[in-house]
Formats: structure tokens, C-alpha cells, sequence
């Protein structure tokens, strides 16, 4: 079966590391525009990922574009490498660390109490100043990289799970949780927020988007991969594809006109009946 991206596809990446969402949807638009000979193409993702975070991207082309809202409504899972005892601005490996803290005193059992207690159901989470969400209409991480202070309103989010995979305590600072939450969850912030629940600090060193809705990564093709698939593969043309969008909005359209006649036939029936 040919491929059609006008009418739209979905294909489901295993982002690898050190790529921007951005340039990964980049990489695939422009493979499409090039065997279709089009110099535009609607291609959009559905929940950035962060470059040292690889994992499920969805990208949708076309008319599936207008599905990314519901798609980025899904559920996520993350499996996150969490380093206590230190700190950096952007509570990742993309800066430096800033702090350190004593880590000694925590155990795992008091990691799983915090975890439950804080860190299960509907909380309060303030996004990182390293993120994309807007302060005075720019971006955060544009004033953040300049040295400005920025003040983000915290945010109502819902963790549904959450649980240690891994401890290295005694012998090394190091966590890994698998995180269940809905959209909007920033997990470098949680990274922060549960390092501060311990009395001390904390950043990520690793983290993997595993699931997104009934997506998973075991669904995903590497980014490659899928590169080289989409390649050989046969296209429906532009104007056929075209054309038969058209089409088929004629019918929905005359569909709709045929309901709300009907649905007005009925109204005036339903009054007509009540005069006598």
C-alpha cells in the first residue's frame, strides 16, 4: 500500500540522543517534500522531547496533524536516571553543577515513603527555567541562557505512578524510577523536586520516554531506519491526494446539509404537532 502523507501518516520514533524533536520532524518533512516534489509539507510532533532524552516521538504528517492535541493528551512513561547530592540550572546534564549537598542520610525505604507520599496523584510542579514555556511571551530558556531570573507559575499535574527501579545507596547517589504521569510533567523538575524532598539535591542524568498513550517504544523504528524505510517507499501523488480529500469533504458536507434538513423537518414536525 502506497503511503499518503497529504492525507496523513503517523510514524512513531525512537529518538536517539543529542537531537532536537525539532530536527528529527525536520529530517522526515524533508525526505517527504523531496519524493513528493513539494516544497511544503504540514509535519508536526506530539510532546517534545529534550535532546539528552531519547525515547517514543510521534510525528504526524498532513491531515493527522490535527490529531496531535489528542495524541499529546495520552499518557507518558518515563524511565528517569536520577544523580542526588547535586544540582545544575537546568536540572540535567546540560549544565554544569551549580551545588552540592550531603546525600548520606537517605535510604532507599525513605526514597519509596517520599515517593508515595509527595510525589503520587495530583501536585503542584514549577517548570524549569530551561523549558519552553513562556514568560512575557519568549520562551524561558532564552532568558535563563541569558542570565535573567525567570518566575514560572507552578502547574497542576497528575502522577500515577511512580517507582524505584534501581538504588546504588549506600554505595553511590544514584536512583532510577519509572515515572507514569500526564502531559505537561517535566521530569527534570521532578528530578529537582524529590532531591529537595530528601533534604538535598538532586539532577537528571538520563532519561527515556518509554510510553505515550498506547504507544511504546518497542512500536518505535529508529530514526534512521525509518528514514531509509520511507526512501523506497511508493507515494500516492499530491494532486490524487488532493483530489480525493476534496471529494470526500463534498461528501461530508452534503451528509451534514442532509442532517440538519432533516433535523429541521423534524423540529417543525415536533411543533406542528403540538399546535393541534
Amino acid at each position: 500500500m502506497m503511503l499518503n502523507p497529504v492525507a496523513g501518516e503517523i510514524f512513531c520514533i525512537d529518538k536517539p540522543l543529542e537531537m532536537t524533536s525539532f530536527l528529527a520532524v525536520k529530517k522526515v518533512r524533508n525526505l517527504l517534500c523531496r519524493k513528493l516534489g513539494v516544497r511544503r509539507m504540514h509535519v508536526g510532533h506530539a510532546g517534545t522531547l529534550d535532546p539528552l532524552a531519547s525515547g517514543v516521538l510521534i510525528v504526524c504528517t498532513g491531515r493527522k496533524t490535527k490529531q496531535i492535541d489528542q495524541l499529546q493528551v495520552g499518557v507518558k512513561e518515563y524511565i528517569a536516571w536520577i544523580r542526588l547530592g547535586e544540582t545544575t540550572p537546568s536540572f540535567d546534564m546540560e549544565t554544569e553543577v551549580d551545588a552540592t549537598y550531603p546525600w548520606q542520610h537517605i535510604t532507599r525505604e525513605q526514597i519509596e515513603r517520599v515517593l508515595q507520599e509527595r510525589f503520587t496523584g495530583a501536585i503542584e510542579q514549577v517548570p524549569p527555567s530551561f523549558s519552553a514555556c513562556k514568560v512575557d511571551g519568549k520562551p524561558a530558556y532564552k532568558l535563563a541562557r541569558k542570565g535573567r531570573e525567570v518566575n514560572i507559575r507552578p502547574k497542576t499535574l497528575v502522577i500515577d505512578e511512580i517507582e524505584v527501579l534501581e538504588c546504588g545507596l549506600p554505595a553511590e547517589p544514584t536512583l532510577v524510577v519509572r515515572v507514569v504521569c500526564s502531559k505537561g510533567t517535566y521530569i527534570r523538575a521532578l528530578a529537582r523536586d524529590i532531591g529537595e524532598a530528601l533534604d538535598s539535591g538532586a539532577h537528571l542524568y538520563g532519561l527515556r520516554r518509554t510510553r505515550v498513550g498506547d504507544i511504546t517504544v518497542d512500536n518505535c523504528e529508529q530514526l534512521d531506519s525509518l528514514l531509509d524505510r520511507l526512501s523506497q517507499e511508493d507515494y500516492v501523488p499530491v494532486e490524487q491526494a488532493q483530489a480525493e480529500l476534496l471529494e470526500q469533504e463534498r461528501i461530508a458536507n452534503r451528509e451534514r446539509a442532509l442532517m440538519q434538513k432533516q433535523q429541521r423537518a423534524s423540529r417543525k414536525q415536533s411543533r406542528g404537532d403540538m399546535t393541534e
